[in-house]
């Protein structure tokens, strides 16, 4: 027998499932590398916030950044995929400094609000923005 597509998206049937299964998850990115001049790391940070709306804060130095933010994503194995990626996928758009990335931590929201609740884990992103260590 031969399938033959009928042109229609059987897959809209499922999107609004696909919807609900989306969560959210708190990621914190750290990268490090060369050093590279302070207001140049702030300018290539604040462009990764304007590019990427859900950044929270960034802190930086010259040679590493932390960086928090909110990812929506069906799992957390999705969640990571995305922020494994955010650095590579935004350095020449946003002239992010030559570094790598070598520390990931994605949580999920109810995780995240448990932890702040029990006064550990990462204290919630305030002042919200670009600031230096």
């Amino acid at each position: 027998m031969v399938s033959v597509d009928s042109g229609v998206d059987s897959s809209a049937d499922h999107q609004p499932e696909a919807r609900t299964s989306s969560r959210l998850w708190h990621v914190t990115l750290s990268v490090s590398g060369p050093e590279a001049p302070l207001p140049e790391v702030r300018r290539a940070l604040e462009q990764l916030a304007h590019d990427h709306p859900f950044l929270l804060t960034s802190r930086y130095a010259d040679d590493h950044a932390e960086i928090r933010y909110w990812e929506e994503a069906r799992d957390l194995h999705d969640a990571a995929a995305i922020a494994l990626r955010l650095w590579g996928e935004h350095r020449s758009t946003a002239k992010l400094p030559p570094w790598e990335t070598v520390g990931l931590e994605v949580i999920d929201r109810e995780t995240y609000h448990q932890r702040i609740s029990e006064g550990y884990g990462p204290a919630p992103a305030v002042p919200v923005g670009v600031h230096p260590f």
